[in-house]
């Protein structure tokens, strides 16, 4: 494990940490308003402190030890994933999607996953470690400075990207708690969303915490066979224990639950499964986004066509549930979790300094 880092303080911490050093309050203050409203990257764009300060906290305190190494972009520049290697060498993806409305940052949790479903490429190379709330922080960081680059001020994040987020709860909370400081870069609440492959304790625990985040469930089937062929989690935690926990959760919060499907030909786009999706979420207070599958290399399934996947949508729209068809981003340039890395290999090429 890496020593902590400066993105993996609180402001709060931060602050104790320089008293510690010897130096005033007000140089937490400049050092917070630099990395979160400038977007600074190093302790050296940190001009507003001193030469020697700047050298002494980067002796004692990393900046971040999350370096962008490759990315890939596509043809209309909206979608871009970046690779980025850690400390240890590992290395982990992020993704950027620019909207009209909206600018989002899809962020990794952990260095590959332990989850392993087969649809989806960050599960392949198995799970190697958590991420610590700084390098999720980093990942963040990085978008919030893609955003400037254009014009653009960072609006969301989305825990979609690699790994499991309830397998790395505290690091999570820890990191939207740090990115929710106004002192920090601010972000409300509502403009965080975790995603789970159906970790009915994280679940529960998401419920009783003060933040009024959003909660989206890979659902992908309305049955616990194909489901959990499709999500090996799902053997722990089959389809009545998931969505009782997802009433459970909305009637504490009041907040619905987004449910996804990604919809693959022929495995989980007929009829049959938008009734037996359509029979599970009655009653539930939640939202379905129906997303085309983003295809990962060295499987033979394919997307389902866009007159299956409207179909499918009628089916819950005629049962009463909120439905929207969302673009399934980035696929010319893989853009699904784990595919950048994937074709780097699992892992990188050694420690990274500085």
């Amino acid at each position: 494990m890496s020593e902590p880092t400066l993105l993996d303080l609180t402001p709060d911490a931060l602050g104790q940490a320089l008293e510690t050093l010897g130096h005033p309050a007000y140089r937490a203050q400049q050092v917070e308003a630099a990395v979160f409203h400038n977007l600074a990257a190093s302790y050296d764009e940190i001009t507003t402190l001193p030469v020697a300060l700047r050298r002494n906290l980067a002796a004692r305190i990393p900046f971040t030890v999350c370096d962008p190494v490759d990315f890939a972009e596509s043809p209309d520049r909206e979608t871009r994933k970046t690779l980025f290697r850690l400390f240890d060498g590992e290395t982990i993806e992020s993704v950027t999607m620019a909207y009209p409305d909206r600018f989002t940052a899809c962020v990794s949790s952990q260095v590959g996953c332990a989850v392993g479903c087969p649809f989806c490429a960050s599960g392949q190379g198995g799970w190697v470690r958590d991420l610590s709330p700084g390098e999720i922080v980093a990942q963040v960081l990085h978008a919030a400075r893609a955003a400037s680059a254009v014009g653009r001020r960072l609006t969301n994040v989305v825990y979609m990207g690699m790994g499991e987020p309830f397998s790395n709860y505290d690091a999570v909370l820890s990191s939207i708690r740090i990115l929710n400081d106004p002192r920090a870069l601010g972000l409300g609440a509502r403009s965080f969303t975790l995603s789970t492959a159906g970790d009915v304790p994280g679940i529960r625990r998401l419920a009783s915490e003060s933040l009024q985040v959003n909660l989206a469930v890979s659902l992908h089937a309305g049955n616990d066979e194909l489901r959990s062929s499709l999500i090996p989690l799902n053997r722990r935690y089959p389809l009545n224990a998931l969505l009782e926990a997802c009433r459970t959760y909305a009637k504490i919060t009041h907040r619905r639950v987004t449910f996804e499907i990604a919809l693959i030909d022929g495995v989980n786009d007929g009829r049959t499964h938008a009734v037996e999706v359509a029979e599970r979420l009655r009653g539930l207070l939640c939202h379905v986004n129906l997303i085309p599958w983003n295809p990962v290399p060295h499987r033979r399934w394919r997307r389902s066509a866009a007159a299956t996947v409207e179909a499918y949508q009628e089916v819950l729209t005629e049962a009463g549930i909120t439905t929207t068809l969302r673009d399934s981003r980035g696929v010319e340039i893989q853009a699904g979790c784990g595919q950048l890395r994937s074709r780097h290999g699992a892992g990188g090429s050694g420690p990274v300094t500085g």
